[in-house]
């Protein structure tokens, strides 16, 4: 290696870690002011050196601990089947678009690819959900409306599998006796492990940090989320500040230390994520580099 290269070859290293850096300095902060002095924080503020350190936000949140316990379990079966259910759909529709000798391949590609662009609206998807199919207040709710497919994601795999699974392969396969449904899941599936490993990230994402259905969708507090909890903590929290107060209110908030325990639900929203991350991470550039080539 030249002087040259090796010189852009460090630069680049400074430079990501730089970035790096700036996208670690946030959550440790967050962290940092989870575990701080309610005082200190109204006193001095945000900061990385805390005067006293309290674990009095994480108390309150143990104190809650049967129903985040309870969210955490819904939360994990959602994302779970949710994820599951969402890469088999996908995958079943992107893989047809992406053969050349179906009839009207770019047609129907152009129909997901509208999906992009406009959807009903609040009011009649929230009234189709619920009078037509019915899944107000059952697990349903959490998984299907806005997650279950995304045209993106479809289009993305699309653009894989065209560009990735040779057709020779599929070819192959058709002489060796094999069918659609055997060659798709024996040799497309096989090959096209990083994408499946980018969207089942992205949908894992998505229905970890979904709070907006159960909003919506439920009433039914034993089928509240993670995120469907720790929003409605928020804003009780918030209601009490802002709002008219009682006596008993007013004693109540005194002794809610509201600032860190913001910063408590938010590493608990985010940790589980955090800890899975790395795990996806080596297939994740492949998956989402390839995806991402135009064809």
């Amino acid at each position: 290696m030249n002087t040259d290269n090796r010189v852009w070859q460090w630069a680049g290293h400074l430079i990501m870690i730089v970035v790096s850096i700036a996208c670690l300095v946030p959550f440790v902060l967050l962290f940092v002011s989870s575990i701080t002095d309610e005082r200190m924080i109204i006193q001095n503020g945000y900061s990385f050196f805390p005067e006293k350190l309290s674990a009095t936000a994480y108390v309150y949140l143990y104190n809650q601990s049967e129903q985040i316990l309870r969210a955490y379990g819904i939360t994990i079966l959602v994302t779970l089947l949710g994820t599951t259910v969402s890469l088999a759909i996908t995958s079943l529709l992107a893989y047809p678009l992406s053969r050349r000798d179906i009839p009207h391949h770019n047609k129907l590609a152009f129909f997901v690819f509208f999906t992009l662009l406009f959807n009903g609206g609040l009011v009649p998807t929230y009234l189709i959900y619920t009078q037509y199919l019915d899944i107000k207040n059952t697990i349903w709710a959490l998984i299907i409306p806005g997650l279950l497919m995304n045209g993106f994601n479809v289009l993305l795999m699309r653009t894989f599998f065209k560009t990735s699974i040779p057709v020779a392969v599929l070819e192959s396969a058709y002489i060796d006796g094999a069918g659609e449904f055997r060659t798709f899941r024996s040799i497309v599936l096989p090959l096209s492990l990083p994408i499946m490993a980018t969207i089942g990230l992205f949908q894992t994402i998505g229905y970890w940090n979904d709070w907006f259905n159960g909003l919506v969708y439920l009433n039914d507090a034993r089928l509240f989320s993670i995120q469907n909890i720790l929003n409605r903590i928020l804003t009780d929290i918030q209601f009490l500040t802002n709002g008219s107060m009682s006596t008993n209110a007013s004693q109540g908030l005194a002794a809610l230390p509201s600032a860190t325990v913001r910063m408590a639900i938010a590493v608990i929203g985010v940790l589980p994520i955090l800890i899975a991350y790395p795990f996806f991470q080596k297939y994740f550039v492949k998956g989402i580099t390839i995806g991402a080539v135009k064809g």
